[in-house]
């Protein structure tokens, strides 16, 4: 794994990553205090996620709008 991402394409591959993937993640844990699920069971916890991710997404649309 360490040889893959040491390479060229692995570099470009694992840079896009920082753009798509880890920003909400990071936004979440640190700007939102998710740190971990106050519900109990996979189902309440999903619906937890989702409601994160849906004000996070609202948050961005309403920035992206009064910017532009």
């Amino acid at each position: 794994m360490k040889q893959k991402i040491d390479s060229l394409r692995g570099r470009m591959i694992y840079s896009r990553r920082l753009d798509t993937v880890e920003p909400p993640f990071g936004v979440l844990r640190y700007h939102k205090d998710l740190e971990r699920f106050t519900l109990r069971s996979r189902k309440k916890a999903n619906g937890q996620w989702k409601l994160y991710a849906l004000a996070h997404n609202i948050e961005k649309l309403a920035h992206d709008r009064a910017r532009g």
